[in-house]
């Protein structure tokens, strides 16, 4: 799951956190302006001023877990993996 999906759907249950979803050329992000910013090499997800990750892919229970850490909330239970999800990756 890419960023764009995972985002509003975690802004929808978590109404207690704004969510921005920023897509733009490769170009806008690799040129000296972009670094004298200080932000996150993209793709990245930022909650707070935390950097959750960045140049790489995460998994939305990780994203989640930081959310609820941010809202002060339990974090999430772990989902039960099956051995399909297991050999699969999933």
């Amino acid at each position: 799951m890419n960023f764009q999906e995972m985002m509003p759907r975690l802004g929808m249950k978590y109404k207690g956190i704004e969510i921005e979803v920023m897509a733009k050329p490769v170009a806008n992000y690799q040129n000296d302006d972009y670094f004298a910013l200080d932000l996150p090499v993209a793709p990245a997800i930022m909650v707070g001023e935390e950097i959750v990750i960045e140049g790489a892919n995460i998994s939305q229970d990780k994203v989640e877990k930081v959310i609820c850490r941010h809202l002060g909330l339990p974090e999430p239970e772990p989902k039960k993996r099956g051995i399909l999800d297991c050999l699969f990756g999933q």
